[in-house]
């Protein structure tokens, strides 16, 4: 089974887009919308108010097309105001469907890490490593130098060096590569049977 890549912080994204999906953006929008109908409602009136009193024609004509314009505006940014909003609650869902999803992700992999350091701790059990033994292969595993891990256990290097090398002996391995491999190659062993398969 394949998984998406994680995203770093869907919590952080998802909150993002719905601050945006209520922010000042789209009531911008909105709000000149509704300044170009308040100017297409106030010509109108005018214009009523102009051909009761018996004005021109021409007046009448030009604050017509003046309210036709002001019409198409209040449209124009009502529709990208609509626009904005339906983009934005697209985005809220397809987030918190990311967010869902990095969530099972990182349960069935919290699962398989458990699964995997109660591995590594029976075989370390089966090699009769020493509580420090255990500590340091665990770094080493992880891809740290002796110098390192000299560091994080607050002991010297040449220690750390003999410990690595009670590890390799009492598991009957050459070296740091060999135990990697010991573990990694039952990890990649299903994809490569997979793939002969298919």
């Amino acid at each position: 089974m394949t998984h998406p890549s994680k995203p770093r912080d869907a919590g952080t994204l998802a909150r993002a887009a719905r601050a945006d999906a209520a922010g000042v953006q789209p009531i911008a929008w909105a709000a000149t919308g509704a300044a170009f109908g308040l100017i297409a409602l106030l010509v109108g009136a005018d214009v009523v108010g102009d051909l009761r009193a018996g004005g021109g024609p021409g007046h009448a004509t030009l604050e017509l097309a003046l309210m036709v314009v002001a019409l198409g505006g209040a449209g124009f940014f009502w529709a990208q105001f609509a626009s904005l909003r339906r983009r934005a609650r697209l985005l809220v869902r397809d987030l918190d469907a990311a967010e869902a999803e990095a969530e099972r992700w990182r349960g069935e992999a919290d699962e398989v890490l458990r699964g995997l350091g109660v591995a590594i701790d029976r075989q370390f059990e089966r090699w009769s490593l020493s509580a420090a033994e255990k500590e340091v292969a665990l770094l080493l595993l992880k891809g740290l130098a002796h110098k390192e891990i000299a560091d994080v256990r607050d002991t010297s290097e040449r220690t750390v060096r003999q410990q690595s090398l009670a590890i390799y002996r009492k598991a009957g391995l050459s070296g740091r590569a060999e135990l990697a491999a010991f573990f990694l190659e039952d990890l990649l062993l299903p994809e490569r049977r997979g793939r002969e398969v298919g």
